[in-house]
């Protein structure tokens, strides 16, 4: 499976490309102020991963744009970090500064067992590095919140309520994040399926 990878100017993307590619994922890397969304959406990928960055979702270039475009088009998309704020934000949610900075910091986090998080552990351990997050009491309708912190209780983990939409806050291709690898195999395979769903309609 081809991947967009939209590059946030961040340090963890190419781990982000190794760590998808061990599972069988193949990204293609383009800045998020080099490629346009109508071209974005143009290419011959089966999904969007949006990576995360130092910035805002305000300041992420052509991200939100891309998400919006992405839902219209039911075309399989997942956030990580920035990522997953940005889809909080471009259904509604407002982004806020935590009460408590987390960077390189372990949690353990609780899920619902589905989508992203099927077949994993409940609780895992996840590594976070973010100093924002999405309101919980601003948290859209749309999206289900699918992972919490057991330690602060914030939204670790969105899933679009009728779309193939995903986000996670924390860093599932952090060395320190439990099953990892295990939460991209689960995105390629829903995303598969969801593009073969919205091709043959």
């Amino acid at each position: 499976m081809r991947v967009l990878l939209i590059d946030n100017y961040d340090s963890f993307t190419y781990n982000l490309v190794h760590v998808m590619g061990d599972v069988g994922i193949e990204s293609v890397v383009h800045r998020n102020d080099a490629i346009t969304v109508d071209e974005a959406m143009a290419m011959d990928v089966t999904a969007i991963v949006i990576s995360p960055g130092p910035c805002d979702p305000d300041r992420a270039g052509i991200c939100l744009d891309v998400i919006d475009a992405a839902a219209k088009a039911k075309k399989p998309l997942l956030g990580v970090c920035l990522g997953h704020q940005a889809i909080g934000q471009a259904f509604g949610g407002k982004v806020v500064r935590a009460e408590t900075p987390m960077h390189g910091k372990t949690s353990k986090v609780r899920h619902d067992n589905t989508g992203l998080f099927a077949g994993l552990p409940n609780p895992f351990v996840a590594t976070r590095y973010h100093s924002l997050v999405v309101d919980a009491a601003t948290s859209p309708n749309s999206l289900s919140i699918t992972a919490q912190s057991n330690d602060d209780d914030l939204i670790m983990g969105y899933q679009h309520a009728e779309l193939p939409l995903f986000g996670v806050q924390f860093h599932p291709e952090s060395i320190a994040t439990e099953n990892g690898r295990q939460m991209f195999a689960n995105f390629k395979t829903l995303a598969t399926e969801a593009a073969r769903h919205t091709t043959s309609n």
